[in-house]
């Protein structure tokens, strides 16, 4: 992704949707990209005193505000049908999709459960999750980057580029077993460092030896760092074992505590 040119936001009538929005309206000024609000009725957050429909059309209305205060040029995509292929195909056509993570005391309908999976394994393009806690102030000033030399995580870091360029600071950080020597660990993340320099990016290396999982490793370690974005790659497994193991993405998706950029 070497510039973003065309931003999507999954809008549901949420609090928290709100927040994506302001996210995406900063980043379309930002990057002078054009801006897609998608919305359907069945991911709405309905509120008892307000219709669907009424509900909808306010949403809409406070999206080109939005593209009005910011200068932006958007178009606002309602779906009926087949949500999940709907987001998947709109996606697509996207440099960067900006999704909320769930809120389990608001979760989507069994339909709409795995969207956030769905839409990062199959759509081909990198994800921008919002936490639903938070006001989310600033996104990408201060980047940590998850490294495991992966394919998943090369993904990400090269989606990632075209935010790195805009950041205060970028730390790459490499786990490692406690007990284990961090040779390895410190030649990989060194190697990505000197990849982002010749990208104009000033990174550091860092390496790091854990007791405890990676995810609460690398989210406690980007909230050290105060972090308003954490950079990895999502799902190095088969969807098989993805449903059977769980694994770092499904934990960094229940508990994440900042903005992600996450690849597949």
């Amino acid at each position: 992704m070497a510039v973003i040119r065309d931003l999507m936001v999954v809008l549901d009538g949420s609090a928290a949707g709100e927040v994506r929005l302001k996210v995406a309206a900063a980043l379309a000024q930002q990057h002078e990209a054009h801006l897609t609000a998608f919305f359907a009725l069945d991911l709405l957050m309905t509120h008892d005193d307000i219709q669907p429909a009424d509900q909808a059309e306010r949403l809409e209305v406070t999206f080109h505000e939005h593209l009005r205060d910011h200068g932006l040029k958007g178009d606002w995509h309602e779906a009926s049908g087949n949500v999940g292929e709907a987001v998947v195909r709109q996606a697509r056509q996207a440099d960067l999709v900006i999704l909320g993570q769930v809120d389990p005391e608001h979760p989507p309908s069994s339909e709409n459960r795995h969207l956030l999976e769905n839409v990062l394994t199959t759509a081909g393009r990198p994800i921008l999750l919002i936490p639903y806690i938070g006001r989310c102030g600033t996104v990408g000033t201060k980047i940590l980057v998850g490294w495991n030399d992966t394919r998943e995580a090369t993904r990400a870091v090269n989606d990632a580029i075209v935010l790195m360029a805009h950041a205060h600071s970028v730390t790459v950080l490499t786990l490692y077993p406690e007990g284990r020597t961090s040779e390895r660990g410190a030649g990989t993340s060194a190697g990505i460092v000197h990849h982002l320099a010749r990208h104009g990016i000033v990174a550091q290396s860092a390496q790091m030896a854990v007791s405890i999982s990676p995810a609460s490793a690398l989210l406690s370690y980007g909230a050290d760092l105060n972090a308003d974005l954490l950079v990895v790659g999502g799902y190095g497994h088969s969807q098989l074992r993805r449903i059977m193991l769980g694994g770092v993405t499904r934990a960094l998706l229940r508990h994440m505590i900042m903005p992600m950029l996450m690849s597949h």
